[in-house]
């Protein structure tokens, strides 16, 4: 079962096209990862799956029901913390888990409490006084404790520094099993903090969604490709199927990135270049994607 389904959805400003024909399916159980640059329509994604825009076309499912008729009880299922979220400041942490706990039947006391040491939060601390960090860890406490199935996470590291991402993240690595939600979808134009935790992802640009697969099997197909040859050479033309960004970096070196790099793409390059040396490099999902978004912007996605 899927916990979000998107059929050609769509949302608009006026004229201005937000998010564009989105078709998509997130796997119950997974480790979503929507990524982009600013201003590629994650968060307007994010807001019409659980209501807070209404869509200008198509549909979507969010943990079976549709996303215009999410009630009450639904939010009950689903977490929700965002960059720049209001939070009562003049609260505490432990007057805010008070004020959340009666609102929610599957609030769980001795959760809320093993994470607060996890993430070393200071209770007795207003909101308004801890840093940028502490107050995100705050508001996903505040979630994880009623137990959702749908954890959603937008642009959840803005403004923090490379030290505190990183112990937000490893925060949510260290979550046990038993206490994690079944599913997580978090958006991020911070595609290299995001790559150790997502096992699904999805790339949108201008609204576009280039590409959505495993991150795994995303990671295997794409290849960064040096060519040197003994004696100068040339890149064929037109490139094979599967070649982008072929360039000749010098006469004896060609540079290309292989989009489906198989189990015999090395024989297949070795029939256009004989006698020359194969140099093979992983791409990292940053990599990856700026070869995705600048495929788009020139003739279409990969």
């Amino acid at each position: 079962m899927n916990a979000i389904e998107c059929e050609n959805l769509g949302r608009s400003f006026g004229r201005l096209p937000a998010v564009q024909g989105l078709s998509l399916s997130v796997p119950e159980g997974s480790f979503f990862a929507l990524l982009g640059p600013n201003g590629a329509g994650k968060s307007t994604l994010l807001k019409v799956l659980l209501n807070l825009l209404r869509p200008s076309g198509g549909s979507a499912r969010v943990l079976g029901r549709p996303s215009t008729s999410l009630s009450a009880a639904d939010f009950q299922r689903i977490g929700y913390v965002a960059d720049g979220q209001d939070l009562p400041e003049w609260m505490t942490v432990r007057e805010l888990l008070a004020f959340c706990r009666p609102l929610y039947p599957d609030w769980d006391q001795a959760l809320a409490e093993r994470l607060t040491l996890q993430f070393d939060l200071p209770s007795d601390r207003p909101l308004g006084k801890l840093s940028r960090g502490m107050r995100m860890k705050a508001a996903l406490l505040s979630c994880l404790a009623y137990r959702p199935e749908l954890m959603v996470l937008d642009e959840p590291f803005g403004g923090l520094d490379p030290l505190v991402r990183d112990d937000f993240i490893q925060g949510l690595l260290e979550i046990p099993g038993d206490d994690r939600p079944r599913t997580f979808v978090i958006s991020s134009h911070d595609i290299d903090e995001v790559e150790r935790l997502a096992d699904d992802v999805g790339f949108l640009a201008s609204g576009n969604l280039l590409v959505h697969e495993p991150a795994d099997a995303l990671r295997a197909r794409f290849r960064a490709i040096e060519i040197t040859g003994y004696s100068p050479i040339t890149p064929p033309s037109p490139p094979p199927e599967g070649w982008t960004e072929v360039r000749q970096a010098s006469q004896n070196v060609i540079r290309f990135v292989c989009t489906s790099f198989g189990e015999n793409e090395d024989d297949r390059i070795r029939g256009w270049f004989p006698g020359a040396a194969v140099s093979v490099h992983p791409m990292t999902l940053r990599e990856i994607f700026l070869v995705l978004a600048r495929a788009q912007r020139g003739k279409g996605a990969l």
